[in-house]
């Protein structure tokens, strides 16, 4: 069977880890190679958090690319309360043996794309849009040979996470959303509400995990500060996976249980709404739809799908 070309841009935190070793055990998909922003943590940290992941996967190993250290106007807020100071938990793990690529994130991109036929390529983001906004201001022509860009961001249908109204993927850098949904690009967006409710992983989820070998064990243990913060939101001990909610969504359709298309728009105003993406759910706006949003998961196929893949 031919593998579908993959093409993973992370902010790699301890959600982002888990995504990472679906992808790279998924046997339908070939990453070609990684593209790191700063979001969760800085980029040199990310970049260290993808290396160590692609290590403990126990699979191939594509290449990695430090881009974007800062986004585009505004300045970082890091995720340490979700996902601890080193962005896994803090378990002071490193790569052993793999190190960076030399190229910027944003320029491999296009050079990618113009390699390869159009639609031969599909990316999946996994952080703020920042190396993507980069990449289509540099070559909008190269871009636009992609298949599909997947996006884990916005708060899809639902509320935000890191305000009233915004998710943290788009929060960081607004305008690189904005720069993105603007670009008549074939977009899915998996929206923080597609991990949420019947689709958390409860208890006897992270115990089959922890048991199923090194891997599963590490996909777990490296969420332990989103476990922790979890029993104060949630009041149990429940992991939100947004990434994988977006990678399985984006490699194994067959989870999904509702996505729609739309037109959708970036605040990035200042103010208490900026971050958010405007969903036009009831056509008011009266303006073609410019990308899909999915907002919730079949939860037994989802699990099924991250337990094929990581035990």
């Amino acid at each position: 069977m031919k593998k579908q070309k993959l093409i993973i841009d992370t902010d790699c935190g301890s959600d982002d880890a888990m995504a990472i070793a679906m992808a790279l055990r998924d046997p339908g998909y070939e990453v070609l190679f990684f593209t790191v922003v700063a979001g969760n943590v800085s980029l040199d940290q990310a970049v260290q958090n993808t290396l160590l992941t692609i290590e403990t996967a126990g699979s191939y190993e594509p290449p990695v690319y430090p881009g974007c250290r800062d986004m585009l106007l505004r300045d970082l807020v890091f995720a340490h309360e979700t996902h601890g100071t080193d962005g896994m938990g803090d378990m002071g793990l490193k790569p052993r043996r793999l190190k960076a690529a030399d190229c910027h994130g944003a320029i491999k991109l296009i050079e990618a794309l113009k390699a390869h036929e159009p639609g031969e390529i599909e990316i999946v983001t996994l952080g703020p849009l920042t190396n993507l906004a980069v990449a289509l201001r540099l070559d909008a022509e190269a871009l636009g040979r992609v298949k599909r860009i997947s996006v884990m961001g916005s708060a899809g249908l639902g509320a935000g996470n890191v305000s009233p109204l915004a998710e943290f993927n788009i929060w960081q850098d607004a305008e690189a959303a904005k720069i993105l949904l603007e670009a008549g690009l074939p977009l899915l967006l998996v929206g923080w509400d597609a991990c949420l409710d019947k689709a958390m992983l409860e208890e006897e989820d992270l115990k089959r995990l922890r048991e199923s070998g090194p891997l599963g064990r590490f996909t777990v243990e490296c969420n332990r500060r989103l476990l922790e913060l979890n029993i104060g939101r949630f009041g149990r001990p429940c992991l939100d996976m947004a990434d994988p909610a977006a990678m399985a969504a984006a490699l194994y359709p067959d989870c999904i249980a509702q996505c729609d298309e739309y037109y959708c728009a970036v605040e990035t105003a200042p103010g208490i709404s900026y971050g958010a993406v405007l969903v036009d759910r009831y056509r008011f706006s009266g303006k073609p739809p410019n990308a899909w949003v999915c907002s919730k998961l079949k939860p037994e196929k989802y699990k099924e799908y991250i337990f094929r893949t990581l035990t």
